[in-house]
């Protein structure tokens, strides 16, 4: 494809780009989600919203005093990763640590409830779980929104102990696991080093999945076979602006793909969909964003592109259907507020109705 001239494409040659994918075929992928075993390992972070009614303006400063309604502590980072897996079908292993406190409490009680194996997520004294704290205020009979973010961070790393006891739990559970995902939000608990000595010590050749906000080519080396980075964060790691320029992106890409030894790199960019690079593959693949590009809320989003796109791949998908269902769990996920996850009947959902409405 033309890079350059596939950024003037009409909304028919962009609906025709998507449709190219055999939307039966991905279908029948995801029927074969269920049951397939899916290591996670990576930093769980806690995201606790806070909701509270506006009463008033306070004397004390010009803020808002809001009476709080209800506290929910739902599963982030990571944590939101391994919950898509489940909700798509997955027999998810979580291999993580979290600290012995309420916001940890939460989250292993949550995932037990759900029947995940909590059996590799670890309790680690003296570390506290990464938390995000959202407020948010509203008015009777309106929509909550966010009005403040407080983040409370571990400030170290887990202990060289519990790290020796996390990457003894990745080793075993790579064992009987059809996939791995690795989902590094920079807590300290994923590392390169980790990863390479548990895929090393299998002895079966697995996708292995990247999603790192920091330290993506840090990785290289390790055995991961596929990364799914946003563009802020591959600008980030190149130093550059991409933007609408399809040459830079193309170029940034191809150099990640190589750099990394990947089978495929899929970079997600928003309202304008994603690039698929492939090994072997000269330029990117463009793939429109699914349904509307008005997102509700991108929280969470990529962790759900994550998780699909691991599914997929553990199924046998090629890299090109893999990556039109992830961008499918997308489209659906940003169209929910806060943290969420896109279920496996969800997804076959929409890839039928779409069948359907080609078929129409």
């Amino acid at each position: 494809m033309d890079l350059e001239r596939s950024s003037a494409m009409s909304a028919a040659t962009k609906n025709a780009a998507h449709g190219s994918a055999d939307l039966a075929a991905l279908a029948e992928i995801v029927e074969r989600f269920a049951g397939k075993r899916i290591a996670l390992f990576g930093d769980f972070v806690a995201d606790e919203f806070q909701y509270g009614d506006i009463s008033r303006v306070s004397r004390e400063a010009p803020v808002l005093i809001l009476r709080h309604r209800e506290t929910r502590v739902v599963p982030g980072g990571g944590a939101n990763a391994a919950n898509n897996l489940a909700a798509l079908g997955a027999n998810v292993s979580p291999v993580t640590v979290v600290g012995e406190d309420s916001v940890g409490d939460a989250l292993v009680k949550q995932f037990r409830e759900n029947g995940v194996d909590a059996s590799g997520i670890i309790r680690a004294k003296n570390w506290n779980t990464p938390t995000k704290t959202r407020f948010l205020a509203g008015w009777t009979h309106t929509v909550a929104q966010q009005v403040l973010r407080v983040d409370r961070e571990p400030g170290c790393v887990p202990s060289d102990s519990t790290l020796a006891k996390v990457a003894a739990k990745l080793q075993s559970k790579l064992r009987t696991a059809d996939g791995l995902a690795i989902s590094d939000y920079g807590f300290g608990v994923a590392s390169p080093s980790a990863v390479g000595k548990a895929v090393r010590a299998g002895k079966r050749k697995l996708p292995v999945t990247l999603d790192a906000r920091y330290s993506l080519q840090a990785y290289a080396g390790s055995g991961i076979t596929a990364a799914t980075p946003n563009e802020a964060e591959l600008e980030a790691l190149h130093h550059t602006t991409i933007g609408r320029n399809l040459t830079e992106l193309e170029k940034r890409g191809l150099t990640t793909l190589k750099k990394m030894a990947l089978q495929s790199l899929l970079v997600t960019r928003g309202k304008d969909g994603m690039a698929l690079f492939e090994h072997g593959r000269k330029g990117a693949t463009l793939i429109p964003v699914h349904g509307s590009d008005q997102a509700v809320d991108v929280t969470g989003a990529g962790d759900t592109v994550l998780a699909a796109y691991t599914l997929a791949l553990a199924c046998g998908a090629k890299p090109f259907d893999a990556a039109h269902i992830a961008n499918i769990a997308g489209g659906l996920v940003v169209m929910k507020r806060g943290t969420a996850v896109v279920t496996r009947g969800e997804l076959l959902a929409a890839i039928r109705g779409e069948v359907s409405g080609s078929a129409a």
